[in-house]
């Protein structure tokens, strides 16, 4: 029998000097920085070493196979300060790069308090300006502090590299203690207070480095609003490109903060999420509300699931096509398709007698396009409104 070669592991750095093909400069995520001033700590704690920078090991997901070895991909974090605060604990800050992205947190101070502890555990704990979760539905339980799964594996992570390397071979627990300097204030500027993360920010991160402008990052959030609005047992949601329709799900469906779920152009990538959730937690959605301008909302008639400008033309030849097929005038028909936006065309149409009728034909025409793409929830409504808010269609 033919013996396997076990592949060798090559460790590559992510130059992080090296600009995303947008040109612009990429930076490290929360995780990464909290990861750094952790390995920091050990190494000072462990082997007495002051660093001035570390390499952060990347998630598995960075990591490449080539034909006869294994690429594990790092980071280079500088080191901000390093302080001995007690035999038993070592305080590291690290200063969080965001790149060109306007990430919240680019110039904070993440910190890591490291300590000793008896118990042979690694266990994680919110500094001050880490939050702490308070409601279900993110991939942490309530009650522990804002750390992403991601960034706690590239410190346990972390934690075995530098024991590997430690002339001790120490195998006690250690308490890993993340905070961010400032971090109740800058997380006033995030969601996390709707999110009922209090007291601070989250530690995030799900590739170790931040994307400038990154859609990805942008449907990953999206990710997180949608699992915290299902959670709890939640029996309707509701879902809007924007601010229109806010007042409605608030004042008229009366749904709390959290079940309300701006998802701007990402209309797919949210309903897949949506199913994604509901078939984990084995559970069905009673009513999933639609709110929104027909300028977006139309053009899921067309099977257009990312209404973004640059990925959709625009709504008014799809708003013309469902007037003709409800009996308008062809020159009214042509006003609508000729019309340089959807409210112009609304304009127009504020004065028909059958316009109410046409915008509740195309709400339930979306919303039986949608339920195709979400079988797990019973029941979808959508309700149209003009830019000032005022109902088009259905006015409950």
């Amino acid at each position: 029998m033919k013996q396997i070669k076990p592949k060798e592991i090559k460790r590559i750095e992510f130059d992080l000097s090296v600009l995303a093909p947008n040109g612009l400069r990429r930076g490290r995520t929360t995780g990464s920085c909290a990861t750094a001033a952790v390995k920091a700590a050990l190494f000072l704690m462990l082997s007495g070493k002051r660093c001035a920078s570390v390499e952060v090991t990347l998630p598995e997901g960075a990591h490449y196979l080539y034909p006869d070895w294994i690429a594990r991909h790092y980071v280079v974090v500088p080191i901000q300060d390093v302080q001995q605060l007690d035999e038993r604990t070592v305080r590291v800050e690290v200063l969080k790069d965001g790149g060109d992205d306007p990430d919240k947190t680019h110039g904070a101070t993440i910190y890591a308090e490291v300590r000793r502890n008896d118990v042979g555990q690694i266990r994680f704990y919110a500094g001050r300006g880490v939050g702490t979760v308070t409601e279900p539905g993110i991939r942490v339980p309530v009650g522990d502090p804002a750390i992403n799964p991601v960034p706690r594996l590239m410190m346990r992570l972390a934690v075995a590299e530098v024991l590997a390397e430690s002339p001790s071979g120490d195998a006690s627990g250690f308490d890993l203690t993340i905070g961010c300097e400032n971090g109740e204030q800058i997380a006033k500027n995030t969601f996390n207070p709707r999110l009922g993360i209090l007291g601070g920010i989250s530690i995030l991160g799900t590739s170790g480095v931040v994307e400038p402008m990154s859609l990805a990052s942008w449907i990953a959030s999206i990710e997180v609003y949608v699992r915290v609005a299902l959670g709890g047992g939640a029996r309707s949601v509701a879902y809007l490109p924007g601010k229109i329709g806010r007042s409605y799900a608030r004042d008229v469906l009366n749904l709390p903060t959290k079940c309300v779920v701006e998802i701007a152009n990402f209309f797919g990538d949210a309903l897949d999420f949506t199913q994604a959730v509901l078939e984990e937690n084995e559970r069905r959605l009673e009513v999933l509300w639609l709110a929104g301008h027909p300028g977006k909302l139309a053009k899921l008639l067309d099977d257009v699931w990312d209404t973004h400008s640059s990925k959709s033309g625009m709504a008014m030849s799809i708003v013309a096509r469902v007037a003709a097929e409800r009996g308008f005038s062809l020159e009214m028909v042509q006003q609508i398709k000729s019309a340089n936006t959807v409210e112009a065309a609304m304009e127009r149409l504020k004065n028909e007698p059958g316009a109410q009728a046409l915008w509740i034909d195309i709400e339930q025409r979306i919303a039986l396009r949608v339920q195709q793409r979400v079988p797990a929830v019973d029941r979808v409504e959508v309700r149209l409104f003009d830019l000032h808010g005022n109902a088009l269609g259905e006015k409950v």
